[in-house]
């Protein structure tokens, strides 16, 4: 069986330390603020507590997307060593970055001959991509071939989860979720947003909670209502800087379920920028994604 590696990008949200260990190559999303731009990196040039502090602060980042070249350089690296390459993106429905990934491996076929290339459109972002990473190594580790791994996430993909609640209304305004007044009236309600991410990998309103403690044990419910199998899963917490939050969402989700494992990290800069501060967002495999709004 050829040997292949696998590959994601900046909008994973793996922890750094996990990224150096697995020895993963990944494409760089990138994010400005004010004249400087940072690299998506895992916190390495821009740490998580900066970013947010930034945007506490009132700065307003602009974020880009890897373009052909970079996805060519990437390629090519494991293509000159002979490897088969599945590189697991972040969601067409959020982010134009598996575009240039596909034109590169068009490039890369026509240079290196018999080299497979296989992008997967995760559908998903932050710690759902991640964890389909995660997935994606523990199966090779255990003897599946490139296209198993394939099968796998194909399957499966409905099946992950996302859910997410903001603290700001304002980031969601700016990334043309919701409009003003909907801004100010949420502001005033003190109202967190609940959104999913549906079938097609776009952002899908669920309805809104009022009050933070409601909406974090929101998050918690619809993990039990949802998850299936969870003994022999990994749940997973992204949260905007508010760590005591998210181990307050970790211990409702014990309280309820108990999963294999819970693995915890910042939202970075990139997915971040459109959640902002106190943005929390859980993802497991469950009931297939939904695709309409709740109460």
């Amino acid at each position: 069986m050829k040997d292949f590696v696998i590959i994601t990008d900046s909008c994973s949200d793996l922890d750094r330390n996990y990224i150096e260990q697995n020895n993963i190559p990944y494409a760089m999303l990138t994010c400005r603020i004010g004249n400087v731009e940072y690299n998506d990196d895992f916190g390495g040039s821009l740490p998580y507590k900066k970013f947010y502090d930034l945007m506490r602060g009132g700065e307003v980042p602009k974020t880009s997307q890897p373009n052909t070249n970079d996805f060519y350089e990437i390629f090519k690296k494991q293509a000159e060593k002979n490897l088969d390459i599945l590189y697991i993106g972040v969601s067409s429905g959020l982010s134009g970055t598996i575009g240039p990934a596909h034109i590169a491996e068009n490039m890369i076929q026509d240079e290196f001959e018999g080299v497979e290339i296989y992008i997967f459109d995760s559908l998903t972002a932050s710690l759902g991509q991640g964890a389909m990473v995660m997935k994606a190594l523990e199966l090779k580790s255990k003897g599946a071939s490139m296209m198993e791994i394939v099968d796998y996430l194909e399957t499966n993909v409905q099946r992950l989860n996302t859910y997410m609640i903001v603290n700001d209304l304002n980031h969601l305004k700016r990334g043309g979720r919701i409009n003003s007044a909907a801004v100010l009236i949420g502001t005033v309600l003190k109202i967190n947003p609940l959104l999913s991410i549906n079938h097609e990998g776009k952002v899908l309103p669920m309805g809104n909670m009022k009050g933070r403690k409601k909406a974090i044990s929101k998050l918690a419910d619809l993990i039990a209502e949802r998850i299936e199998e969870p003994e022999g899963q990994t749940v997973c917490i992204s949260h905007g800087d508010c760590y005591e939050e998210a181990l307050e969402l970790k211990n409702l989700i014990l309280e309820k379920i108990n999963p294999k494992d819970i693995y915890m990290n910042f939202i970075g800069p990139v997915v971040g920028t459109y959640g902002g501060p106190g943005a929390m967002a859980i993802f497991f495999m469950g009931k297939e994604r939904q695709h309409h709004i709740i109460g």
